[in-house]
């Protein structure tokens, strides 16, 4: 699997541009804020893959990475961003509700959240999407190195407990803890999906 054979393929502004072509998708959610970017440059070990926008908020459409041609990074619209218009929130869900009415195009999600602090009624609603796709999903909590490591353990079991997640990655894209375990979790996804037959779109 060579991480740098990736390449930018497309930015979905409507179902009609969703890519439905059989390869894996791992799809990454979180707020505005979060750093989710980041996380897929980290992964990749690629500093300016995925955009990092100056000011949250920019990602507002669907964005499909290709992976050594065999799966995507899906980086899906950031959530809670207080400035955004209402026409764009609902613009937002509709996009949403969109992509995951498809759960048989999600390999594994990957819900990025705030380690730092309670996971939001925002995060809450996306781990419940997840879940209601019957599809695996894991909880990468960014920035850990900002939490005093006596905190850790406290900060993570209420992410875990109030997010009911299956599955928690402690990480730090700025630092690259967690890298290891994230990539692995991804190709292994990705991995159980590339020999099965492609589905239709």
């Amino acid at each position: 699997m060579n991480l740098h054979n990736a390449e930018f393929v497309l930015s979905a502004a409507s179902p009609k541009d969703f890519l439905a072509d059989g390869l894996p998708q791992i799809a990454f959610a979180g707020r505005s804020n979060v750093g989710k970017s980041s996380v897929i440059n980290r992964l990749l070990g690629r500093k300016n893959f995925a955009r990092v926008g100056a000011a949250p908020g920019k990602t507002t459409h669907v964005n499909y990475f290709r992976i050594d041609d065999r799966f995507y990074l899906v980086d899906l619209p950031g959530y809670g961003y207080a400035r955004v218009s209402q026409g764009e929130k609902e613009r937002w869900a509709r996009l949403m509700e969109s992509y995951f009415a498809r759960p048989e195009r999600i390999t594994l999600g990957v819900l990025v959240v705030d380690a730092r602090h309670r996971p939001t009624a925002d995060d809450r609603q996306m781990a419940d999407w997840f879940r209601g796709t019957g599809r695996p999903f894991v909880v990468a909590a960014n920035k850990v190195d900002k939490v005093k490591p006596s905190a850790r353990t406290e900060s993570l079991d209420l992410i875990r407990s109030v997010l009911e997640a299956p599955e928690l990655i402690a990480f730090s894209a700025e630092k690259g803890t967690g890298r290891d375990d994230l990539l692995a979790r991804v190709l292994t996804a990705a991995g159980a999906e590339a020999g099965s037959s492609r589905p239709g779109s």
